[in-house]
């Protein structure tokens, strides 16, 4: 039986504290870990240079506790459920030490992490951060960490893995989470918030009830991940990109509509494109979450590729500009026309967007089928890879085919494909 874990208690000191409601991404967010069931842990296992210290490693915990907000965050919970968020000034945290004993210490590390994952952590009483040091013979090998995808969206976590490495002493860059939301509730974001419904209001009022055309059968499992590898829809992207004048985010959203539109037969495509909302006063490189769910209706019959990026650029502005909002009040004039929108587009690459790519085959695999935790009826990520580019498809087969779906993922380059 492995010996239990020593633990080191890191003390922080952060200077402000407060407390108030979420912010819209928070809200978002947590709205996500209450529908999954899980605390949407990122992260995972790190090798350690030789000669590394439980004190350099404290260090670490330490300014990473004290330097962002959303880490030093507990919740507090109304009767109703409705989370408040207290922000507190100092606190200490737990760093634990394994000691991997004759057992691969990377391995030991990745079986701490899965643990981790499974183990569903108490927002109102546990700091949203795991850390951990895999020992061996007196040897510090790996670090565990894991962060809940509430304290922070994946630009945010660039933000503070480069902030981390240099150990940035300056003040932190823009709005926090409370501050955000004291803007969200002043009539300039009362004002924006009815703004983004009227947005959402037109297009909800013109949905059909189903986004996908009936299954058939009871697939099982039921939810479903797969990968689709396409070099060949990475270098179109670009090459359109660089013809009109769009991102390769638009391109891409464009030819998924297109695709959806001729494998599915859906017109016109809703889809939920996630928004970074970086591009707003104040939020450029926060850590926290900021990332939310649009909605867009894009007409995807007739016309030629040109044509539908036309149109995707004539409606992804008024997507971007109203995915900032209230999510409970949204979703609250969602359901009042009880319509599906499970339609989501995630372009989640980094810098690495723009490194070259070589032409090569297409592939899809499964990854894997499961019946809990539960997925959107569909949701596709475009990854970073390098040298080409991967699509993540997750679908609830309940909604759709998985056969569908791969056909969805080969028709964006068929149809790209200059």
């Amino acid at each position: 039986m492995p010996a239990a874990p020593e633990r080191v208690s890191v003390g922080f000191e952060g200077g402000t504290a407060g407390e108030g409601p979420l912010s819209w991404g928070q809200l978002e967010n947590w709205s996500a870990i209450v529908k999954q069931g899980t605390w949407l842990p990122l992260g995972g296992v790190k090798p350690l240079p030789p000669g590394t210290t439980v004190d350099e490693v404290a260090a670490e915990l330490r300014y990473l506790m004290t330097r962002y907000e959303p880490m030093r965050t507990l919740l507090r919970f109304a009767p109703d459920g409705t989370p408040t968020q207290v922000v507190y000034g100092s606190g200490e945290i737990d760093l634990e030490i394994i000691d991997a004993g004759a057992a691969d210490p990377g391995e030991a590390a990745e079986k701490l992490c899965d643990a981790w994952r499974a183990k569903q952590l108490d927002f109102a009483t546990e700091w949203p951060l795991r850390m951990a040091i895999v020992r061996q013979n007196d040897e510090l090998t790996h670090m565990a960490v894991l962060v809940s995808h509430f304290v922070t969206d994946a630009a945010g976590a660039l933000t503070m893995l480069t902030e981390v490495a240099a150990r940035t002493g300056t003040p932190v860059d823009g709005l926090q989470p409370l501050a955000q939301a004291h803007w969200q509730a002043s009539p300039a974001g009362r004002r924006h918030n009815a703004a983004a419904q009227r947005y959402w209001d037109e297009i909800l009022r013109t949905v059909p009830p189903k986004r996908f055309p009936p299954t058939g059968n009871s697939t099982k499992p039921r939810y479903w991940h797969g990968e689709y590898t396409s070099p060949s829809l990475g270098i179109a992207a670009r090459q359109w990109a660089r013809s009109t004048g769009l991102d390769s985010s638009t391109v891409l959203l464009a030819a998924f509509a297109g695709a959806l539109h001729n494998v599915l037969g859906s017109d016109p495509v809703v889809i939920r494109p996630m928004v970074s909302n970086r591009f707003r006063p104040g939020l450029a490189r926060v850590v926290c979450t900021l990332a939310q769910a649009g909605l867009l209706s894009l007409p995807a019959a007739a016309g030629d590729f040109a044509e539908l990026l036309g149109r995707a650029r004539r409606v992804t502005m008024a997507a971007y500009k109203y995915a900032y909002f209230h999510q409970g009040e949204m979703q609250r004039l969602m359901d009042r026309y009880d319509v599906e929108l499970g339609c989501y587009f995630n372009d989640r690459r980094g810098p690495s967007r723009d490194e070259p790519i070589e032409p090569g085959e297409s592939a899809f695999r499964w990854v894997t089928a499961q019946d809990a935790p539960t997925f959107e009826p569909l949701f596709v990520h475009i990854d970073d890879v390098p040298g080409t580019l991967r699509l993540s498809v997750y679908l609830d087969a309940a909604h759709l085919d998985p056969a569908a779906a791969e056909a969805v993922m080969r028709e964006m380059e068929r149809l790209s494909a200059p």
